[in-house]
Formats: structure tokens, sequence, C-alpha cells
């Protein structure tokens, strides 16, 4: 059976996310990299998905895991192929982001 295209996917990452963290996954760069690498998704999938900070300090790691996926129609689907076209949006979920913060630049993450 051939899995419908995904119109739109809602990603969640937990609400304990910095607000630079948050200006990072926001970019149109960072929503391009998920319509790449998503693939095949099903409602309550779970990843783990890498944030760049440079040179200057740890890696951070944010989970974020599938709310819903839509069909062209606005219907909610269990699950779909993620294709060039497809919206991702956010949202939030209850939790904290654990990393260790090394950044060395004020416009790194702010707590």
């Amino acid at each position: 059976m051939t899995l419908p295209i995904a119109s739109r996917v809602v990603l969640s990452y937990p609400n304990g996310l910095s607000t630079w963290g948050r200006d990072q996954i926001g970019t149109d760069r960072y929503r391009g990299y998920f319509r790449r690498v998503l693939g095949e998704v099903a409602v309550g999938d779970e990843r783990e998905e890498f944030v760049d900070i440079g040179c200057c300090g740890d890696s951070l790691d944010i989970p974020f895991r599938i709310e819903r996926i839509e069909d062209a129609e606005g219907r909610s689907l269990d699950r779909a192929v993620v294709d060039a076209d497809t919206e991702v949006v956010y949202t939030t979920h209850d939790g904290d982001v654990e990393g260790g913060w090394l950044v060395q630049s004020a416009a790194g993450p702010q707590e």
C-alpha cells in the first residue's frame, strides 16, 4: 500500500527549550531540513535532532514528536510521507531540553 503525501506535519518540542533554541528551529533552513529527512512518519513517532551552535559550545539535541499529520483537505492521517511541499509547523509538549551550554557568545542561549 502506498502512503499518502502529508500536506502538513505538526511536530512538538519540549516547552523548556530556550528562546535561542526556538529561534534556531524556527528558520526556513531548519524546516527545509525536516522536509528532506523525515520521509515516512506516523503520529507519535519521536526523534532527536541536532541544533548547530557553531564552534563556541556543546551541541544541543532536541526531542521532537509527530503530533499530527494532515492531507491536502486537512483530514488527519495516522501515517504519511513528507516531501518537499509538506508544511512543517511546531507546537510544544511538556518537558525540558537537557544539554550542556558552553556557548561563549552574547547571542547564545540565555536562560
